[in-house]
Formats: C-alpha cells, sequence, structure tokens
C-alpha cells in the first residue's frame, strides 16, 4: 500500500494535502508533517495544505489559500478523517486522484486509494512510517516534519498516556526527538491554557455529574459559553478532564452549538463507539463522537452508554 502510495505521489505535479474539521494536533501533524516531508523529498512538486484553520493550532502550520482551478488534475491525499462529511473544505472531490491516510474505523471507504491502520495511535505515526519505509526511495525528513509528525503523536496519545500508545509509537518518537526541535516550544504551544479556559474547567469540575454505574457528564450550554467566553472548540477540548477522576469509566461533554449539541464521548474500557453510531457519529472503541439535536436526548444517550457500562 504504502509504495502504491508512493506511485500515485510520483504521478503528480500538484498534490492537495486536507484532513478533518475542528482539527486537532494529529488532523496537523499528519497533514502537514506529509507536506513538509513531500516538500524536501520533491522540490520541483507544488504541495499544499488547506483546510479551515483553528487559531489554537496555527503556531503549528500555516494553512494555504488555494483557487479552485488548482484541483485540476491534482492529487488530494485527505489525513486523519473517517467519514467524507468531516474533510474540511468539499473541493478535496475536486482532485483527479483521492487517497484517504486514516486510522479511525473504515466506516465510509470514500476515495481511489485508502490506507486505513486502525492499531496505529494516530495518522501522525502513519505518516513516520510511511517515512521509514520509503526512504531508500526518495523521501526526505526534515526537523520541521519531525516537529509536526511528533506533536500529532503526543496530540492522540495524550502524551503517551492512552492506551493506543504501544511499543512502536513509542519506538517512532524516539527516532524523531533526535531530530532536535524545541520540546519546551512544542508543549507550551500544545498545553498552554487561556484564563477564560482555566475558568472554565474550574466549573467543569464543579458541576459535573457522577453516577454509580461509573459515568460522569457535564453539559456546556451556549450561555455557559458566553459566560465564560469560551468557544463550542475551546470546551470540547476539556473533555480529558473528567477522565482523571477515580472510578469514571466513561464520560461525555455535551457542549451545545448553533444548530447542534457536540457529544464528546470517553472510555477507559467499556466500547462506546457504538453508542457514538446511534447519534450521527462514530470513531474509535475508547473515543468517539456524536451529534444530538435538542437537549431532551441527552438521557437517551446517556441510557445507552449506562447500558454498556453495565455489561
Amino acid at each position: 500500500m504504502k509504495e502504491r502510495i508512493l506511485q500515485e505521489i510520483m504521478k503528480y505535479e500538484t498534490i492537495i494535502i486536507h484532513r478533518h474539521v475542528r482539527p486537532d494536533p494529529d488532523a496537523y501533524g499528519s497533514q502537514c508533517g506529509l507536506a513538509e516531508i513531500l516538500k524536501a523529498s520533491f522540490p520541483t512538486k507544488n504541495i499544499y495544505v488547506t483546510g479551515a484553520s483553528d487559531p489554537s493550532l496555527e503556531f503549528l502550520y500555516k494553512m494555504d489559500e488555494i483557487e479552485d482551478a488548482i484541483y485540476h488534475d491534482a492529487l488530494v491525499i485527505v489525513c486523519d478523517t473517517a467519514n467524507e462529511a468531516r474533510v474540511s473544505d468539499q473541493r478535496y472531490k475536486n482532485g483527479k486522484f483521492i487517497i484517504k491516510i486514516d486510522h479511525h474505523p473504515n466506516e465510509d471507504p470514500y476515495g481511489d486509494l485508502l490506507w486505513v491502520e486502525t492499531s496505529a495511535s494516530s495518522t501522525s505515526e502513519m505518516i513516520y512510517e510511511l517515512y521509514i519505509e520509503l526512504k531508500d526511495s526518495g523521501l526526505t525528513m526534515t526537523k520541521e516534519a519531525a516537529r509536526l509528525i511528533y506533536a500529532g503523536i503526543v496530540g492522540d496519545t495524550g502524551r503517551f498516556l492512552f492506551p493506543n500508545t504501544t511499543q512502536r509509537t513509542l519506538q517512532y518518537a524516539s527516532e524523531l526527538v533526535q531530530a532536535d526541535f524545541s520540546f519546551t516550544d512544542l508543549y507550551q504551544g500544545m498545553y498552554k491554557t487561556k484564563l477564560n479556559v482555566a475558568r472554565l474547567q474550574g466549573y467543569v469540575l464543579n458541576n459535573f455529574t457522577f453516577e454509580e454505574e461509573g459515568i460522569a457528564y457535564i453539559t456546556i450550554t451556549k450561555d455557559i459559553l458566553q459566560e465564560y467566553n469560551v468557544t463550542p472548540s475551546e470546551a470540547s477540548q476539556l473533555v480529558g478532564l473528567l477522565g482523571n477522576i477515580d472510578g469514571v469509566k466513561a464520560w461525555v461533554f455535551f457542549v451545545e452549538e448553533e444548530s447542534l449539541i457536540r457529544v464528546r464521548l470517553r472510555s477507559k474500557g467499556p466500547v462506546i463507539n457504538g453508542v457514538a453510531r446511534n447519534y450521527n457519529g462514530g470513531g474509535h472503541p475508547l473515543a468517539s463522537g456524536a451529534s444530538i439535536y435538542q437537549w431532551s436526548d441527552v438521557q437517551s444517550v446517556l441510557n445507552d452508554l449506562r447500558k454498556v457500562c453495565q455489561e
């Protein structure tokens, strides 16, 4: 599969790399890390990255602004995006050939060539593996690419604390850090907390509900977001908070946006992506997302989650 991906890369003079909406470090790390590898490996090719930017992640990389015409006869690579609907910048469909590279369950097998590896900790880990296996065929690693890929791995493994961290993950990380980028700058950029977000953390810890089944949850309405001057994306990034509490098996953040309520599901053991699929979502067995459209559906989600935890 990796050789086939390289063959397609070799064919095209223009390559446009996409990732998912509401990006996280792995989305940026895989998309932009791949772009840096390809720029160093094929300096005469036109390599672009696109998608709606997240201000909190712009320290990692800046997105390109590209015209529609650039997609003509272009290779499109979509990183870290399980579903077509979640691809940021739907112009990706205008490319001549589409490659999907992802580590989520392949429930929406879009594209002309698919490399999906659910055992990988992150798509960034897969991009590094692509480099390892193809470096003798011309792929070149740079300090910037290593920084981005490392950031993606760190983000999706929760600084190597999540159970998706494997021996392979740690081996790749140890090799990437040899690029000698600044750990201090990277971690400060990834984990600094704005004052208003820190105050929302306090609200979450003071107001979450804990149930005897081992379920914890919090509802964050538009009014709460406005009170703390926090965006839905910033609120969703706090989902890991409840996982640190003793006795919690699975937990949920319900975050209200303009026209829906985002459901952020996490677990220490019970498989929750089936619950997410019941509510317009999906994801990993222990980390998934979904959407509901009225607050009355919260109890339905919790009932499904209770069943999973009891089983």
